[in-house]
């Protein structure tokens, strides 16, 4: 499938990690990020980030299908979709960036992709704003990987609780922990953190740095009466926040890691040198039906619907 790009939607941490960078070296952060996405494209065929090795996915039309493809498939040239794999495995050639907003860590472009057959998609839906569709489609795995790991009056912690993916996540947990369970929110960002209270989906929002592991453990505690979560999720933007995880997660429990910044290394080694028998899980962006899935929540949840259309939409 050829695809004309019109918009890239680029991973929280990657993005960071760009603005950090340019920063870093005094330049304006959307100049920056702008020249090191293209830098990127043009040196490695693809928006593949050397330093976070993540990427993103892309909105655009549908220019040329392959003859072969199945026949199933109900999509034309013209249809307007999102992609539903990283842009760190699509080809991808820049002509122009048009805009960048830092807000939804998104990009107006001019360019082409391609999609192989095996790449999964999702036609944008009809009933809301495509930027929005976008970045809701950009975390759409993390809400259908909650619902099967959340039981009936569970512990939940989410880091990076604020965010996009981190919403997402609260809003699954609180609908599956029911009455009984304990939602907390990790927060370190005020505004998300004020934003994040205001939507009543965690019992408790934690104010603190979720990249200093024991204050973080001891303000959950505090939240929880003195309980390790049965489950721990990892929503954030920044590394070093394996342990924070670990140390949050009670022995058998389990440690979910969403975030595109977590080092393998640290998680394995971080749990065996504080002797913690826990499940260590890497997040994975593809989940049977995960778009309809999280697509369907923002339909159903008003409040959370308007606070991502007044950031991201």
């Amino acid at each position: 499938m050829l695809v004309a790009v019109e918009t890239l939607n680029v991973d929280a941490a990657s993005f960071r990690q760009m603005e950090e960078d340019a920063k870093a070296a005094g330049e304006a952060p959307e100049a920056g990020v702008t020249r090191r996405v293209q830098d990127t494209v043009k040196g490695r065929g693809k928006q593949h980030n050397r330093v976070t090795g993540s990427g993103g996915m892309l909105l655009g039309r549908v220019l040329q299908l392959c003859p072969g493809r199945p026949a199933e498939e109900r999509v034309a040239v013209g249809d307007r979709i999102a992609s539903l794999i990283s842009l760190s495995l699509t080809p991808l050639r820049l002509d122009e960036v048009k805009a960048v907003r830092t807000a939804s860590a998104q990009l107006d472009v001019v360019g082409e992709a391609v999609l192989f057959a095996s790449s999964p998609y999702a036609r944008m839906p009809a009933d809301m704003n495509e930027r929005l569709a976008l970045a809701v489609l950009d975390v759409a795995g993390a809400a259908p990987q909650v619902a099967r790991l959340v039981r009936p009056d569970a512990v939940v912690v989410i880091l990076g609780a604020g965010g996009k993916s981190g919403i997402m996540c609260a809003a699954e947990a609180r609908r599956r922990a029911g009455g009984g369970g304990t939602v907390v929110g990790v927060e370190s960002h005020a505004p998300f953190a004020d934003e994040l209270e205001k939507l009543a989906l965690c019992n408790h929002v934690v104010r603190v740095d979720a990249r200093q592991p024991m204050a973080t453990r001891e303000a959950v505690l505090a939240a929880t009466g003195g309980r390790e979560a049965d489950l721990v999720l990892s929503c954030v933007n920044v590394p070093d926040v394996e342990m924070t995880a670990i140390l949050c997660t009670k022995d058998r429990g389990v440690a979910y890691f969403f975030a595109m910044s977590t080092s393998f290394t640290k998680a394995a080694l971080g749990a065996e040198g504080v002797g913690k028998d826990v499940d260590l899980v890497m997040g994975n962006g593809f989940a049977h039906g995960h778009a309809e899935h999280s697509l369907s929540m923002l339909r159903d949840l008003p409040e959370v619907r308007a606070l991502f259309e007044r950031r991201y939409g």
